[in-house]
């Protein structure tokens, strides 16, 4: 899972390092280098990148019900999405079984699909959202907060932001994640943990992309106040 939380603890160090929220709004516009190229399949020109006009085509020939083409798609998405899911539920079988289902109804609904001012990943990323929020308004659900590996306690004081970040498990970031206002949340987990653009994020959203600038600085900034005081 470290390799999943490596761009969000890039934005961590990035505000526990850069007091000036201009500065810092203007650095976590980049794209996240988790996945964001691997991710990207919006509308795209005849001379853009080979990926994106491949991905667009299989798109198009999912659309007109080769089953095939979606195959492939799913090997594409399918990580993205379960990176998405499982931060939001904690649980390896629950998103297993939702990320299952998102490319189930993706399936059903695909013909529907249009290119007119959409993304095929945000698309997903919508319908996963969905499905976590149905999860959740059950009745049926918990959060549970679940780590591979918990290490032990610091045994020192840390004494500089790398010191702070290597210290911090991934349950602790995890929890941290899980406190944050609903959309701040969402926003932290499409961009840093799924790897989407801002215009991938604003999609899946509804959101405009300065609203989402805004809604990840503040969520940065939230997430930051929750480390150790010695980091700040």
């Amino acid at each position: 899972m470290e390799g999943w939380t490596g761009a969000l603890r890039a934005a961590l160090r990035l505000a526990m390092l850069t007091p000036d929220d201009l500065r810092l709004a203007m650095a976590l516009a980049e794209p996240a280098p988790a996945t964001h190229a691997a991710f990207s399949s919006g509308p795209v020109d005849p001379d853009g990148d080979p990926e994106a006009l491949r991905l667009r085509a299989l798109v198009d020939l999912a659309r007109e019900g080769d089953v095939d083409a979606f195959g492939q798609l799913y090997d594409h998405y399918v990580t993205g999405i379960y990176r998405f899911i499982y931060y939001r539920v904690g649980s390896q079988t629950l998103a297993e079984d939702l990320t299952s289902e998102t490319f189930v109804r993706g399936l059903r609904a695909i013909q529907r699909f249009s290119w007119q001012g959409k993304d095929f990943g945000a698309w997903l990323t919508t319908i996963a959202r969905n499905l976590v929020v149905d999860h959740f308004k059950s009745g049926r659900a918990r959060l549970e907060i679940v780590s591979d590996d918990v290490p032990e306690g610091p045994q020192s004081a840390p004494s500089t932001e790398d010191d702070v970040m290597a210290l911090l498990s991934n349950e602790m970031l995890f929890a941290a994640v899980a406190e944050l206002p609903t959309e701040q949340r969402e926003c932290v987990l499409m961009r840093f943990i799924q790897g989407l653009s801002i215009a991938q994020t604003a999609a899946a959203l509804g959101r405009t992309e300065g609203a989402i600038k805004q809604l990840q600085l503040r969520a940065v900034r939230n997430l930051a106040k929750k480390m150790p005081e010695d980091a700040r």
